[in-house]
């Protein structure tokens, strides 16, 4: 099984998660899967995460999945915005903003992986790989 998109990959593995009402998910790792567990956690879309180390395979990132009182999932959509056969890019003038501030989107800069938000802040633009509300 070959994944094209390790990216989506996740945020489907995230997605499922919840559907099933899982506590935690476990993905396999790599340093731009854990910049962006690492934005799910600061902003609130997830409990936590850490990497487990397995021998003889490659390490996981175990996700830890939040749910409000309710039983609702924290992340209300997942949404995979430049992929690999489309490259989406911003200017730091026209990153994204999701759904008026209540989401984020989540960006590739050459300051690092952060919210568009802080892009915007620090005045960097780059490619907007996925939006999470």
């Amino acid at each position: 099984m070959s994944h094209t998109d390790p990216i989506a990959d996740l945020l489907t593995r995230i997605r499922n998660g919840q559907m099933a009402q899982h506590d935690k998910v476990d993905v396999p790792n790599s340093k731009v899967k854990q910049a962006i567990v690492r934005i799910l956690k600061e902003e609130g879309f997830v409990k936590n995460y850490k990497v487990v180390e397995a021998k003889s395979v490659q390490p996981v990132i175990r996700v830890y999945l939040k749910y409000d009182n309710d039983g609702k999932p924290m992340i209300h959509g997942l949404q995979r915005v430049s992929k690999p056969g489309r490259r989406v890019y911003r200017g730091k003038d026209r990153l994204p903003s999701v759904l008026n501030g209540y989401g984020c989107s989540i960006v590739t800069t050459s300051q690092g992986i952060m919210t568009s938000q802080k892009a915007k802040e620090i005045g960097v633009g780059g490619e907007v790989l996925c939006n999470v509300w």
